[in-house]
């Protein structure tokens, strides 16, 4: 082979390399992925996790309801010590210490039903609540028997029934419900008992 067919051969290779050379890309990049390790997932970023664990909400009707008979129960609380120190008639005193032992029991488990939902309740009765107590505080004897007996053991009972029932056809939470039909029965039997001491007041 003379020099000039020596060259010729060599630049027929240059040029074969060069063709084959796209096609052999392609292969060369399978068998590095293969060979590549898989990259791990990302994280769960931490915020998304929360989301992911969050309680539902408590429906703000249902909170407000929470709330009313929780200063229901307050009241009654409040009210029901002043009887205790206050009334003439050893009968209405009774009942004082009944409203404050039966309504700090339905007020400890509204208040455990309210924690698990994270529902904030009232520490204190409202306004209004807070009016007819401080009228009490001023009488005594059989002028607080029958104040106390009318606003509190017969008014204030009857509307706290109402919104016993109210919750019990209107909110869609399960324990709420519940909490409400093992309520009410203990405020109707204080308020038969309120209608009865009202009765034998206005028959003296």
């Amino acid at each position: 082979m003379n020099r000039q067919q020596a060259t010729r051969l060599h630049v027929l290779g240059f040029a074969a390399a060069l063709a084959l050379g796209p096609a052999l890309l392609p292969n060369a990049a399978a068998q590095q992925a293969q060979t590549s390790p898989t990259a791990p997932a990302a994280p769960q970023p931490p915020a998304q996790r929360a989301t992911a664990q969050k309680t539902p909400g408590v429906a703000v009707a249902d909170q407000r309801m929470m709330r009313d008979l929780a200063q229901a129960n307050l009241a009654e609380i409040e009210t029901g010590r002043l009887a205790q120190e206050k009334a003439g008639s050893e009968e209405v005193k009774r009942f004082g210490s009944q409203m404050v032992e039966d309504h700090q029991k339905a007020l400890s488990e509204l208040q455990e039903l309210a924690r698990g939902k994270n529902v904030e309740l009232p520490t204190e009765p409202d306004a209004k609540h807070k009016l007819v107590a401080t009228g009490l505080k001023a009488l005594s004897g059989e002028a607080f028997d029958k104040q106390y007996i009318r606003m509190v053991g017969v008014t204030d009972h009857r509307q706290t029934v109402e919104k016993l029932q109210r919750v019990e056809r209107e909110t869609g939470d399960n324990d709420l419900r519940a909490y409400a039909a093992k309520t009410l029965p203990v405020v109707q039997k204080h308020l038969q008992h309120a209608e009865g001491l009202h009765g034998a007041q206005a028959r003296k």
